[in-house]
């Protein structure tokens, strides 16, 4: 892998077995990203792009082909040793913010910090920071209840990124957004971006899709090219 190469993949294979049945999902993928990328994974319901970001995220493992994370082949790689790398790499943003909604705004950006071992005081300080770069200072206390479908949405992108996670992973990050909070999302991605994080944006919306610099298409399972966007 080159030294800006994030990962790679070749023939990914995708296969679960239903009764007598295989279901073949993905089929063959190859993808290099690079660190710093804004790649959006373009493709209808049932295409396979969900089952790829679990790929990519170490939330699931291919049936075939070879997985390279930053010069490590996940293939080898244990449970726990790939929950590990969940943990220090990886953000994930989901359609649904899926905050806990008995705990406040900054309680559930420190999450993440719990299960790593950071220190009470120093997962507040990281929680407030977060929180206060994705506009919601004045909401660290409030509960998700509280707080409007976009704010929900930005506090699950602070606790994605309060980890320093080398890439963030987001799956239909505005499917449960109006247009206006969407495109503040999209705002907060591209800024994301600018400054260095490496993002993929999992969507079946080809306007969401156009907003990030590069774009791939998936269907059927299979992944072709579409190519780079807004290289003005």
């Amino acid at each position: 892998m080159s030294v800006n190469t994030f990962f790679k993949m070749r023939g990914i294979n995708k296969v679960y077995h239903m009764g007598d049945e295989d279901m073949r999902v993905l089929k063959d993928v190859d993808l290099d990203v690079e660190e710093g990328e804004y790649l959006s994974v373009l493709g209808p319901s049932g295409s396979g792009k969900s089952t790829l970001m679990n790929i990519i995220g170490c939330l699931d493992v291919a049936t075939t082909g070879t997985y390279i994370l930053k010069d490590r082949l996940i293939d080898d790689q244990t449970e726990s040793e790939l929950a590990a790398i969940r943990n220090r790499e990886i953000g994930f943003i989901f359609q649904n913010s899926q905050l806990l909604p008995r705990l406040t705004a900054q309680k559930n950006v420190e999450l993440p910090l719990i299960y790593a071992g950071v220190p009470p005081r120093e997962r507040r300080r990281r929680a407030e920071e977060m929180l206060e770069r994705v506009g919601l200072a004045d909401r660290m206390d409030h509960l998700p209840t509280q707080l409007s479908g976009g704010q929900q949405q930005r506090v699950a992108i602070a606790r994605a990124m309060v980890g320093n996670p080398a890439i963030l992973l987001a799956d239909e990050p505005t499917g449960a957004l109006d247009q206006k909070t969407g495109r503040q999302v999209m705002e907060l991605f591209a800024e994301l971006n600018a400054e260095g994080r490496t993002i993929i944006m999992i969507t079946h919306d080809m306007n969401i899709a156009s907003r990030a610099r590069r774009v791939v298409h998936i269907i059927d399972g299979e992944l072709t090219e579409g190519g780079d966007v807004n290289d003005a």
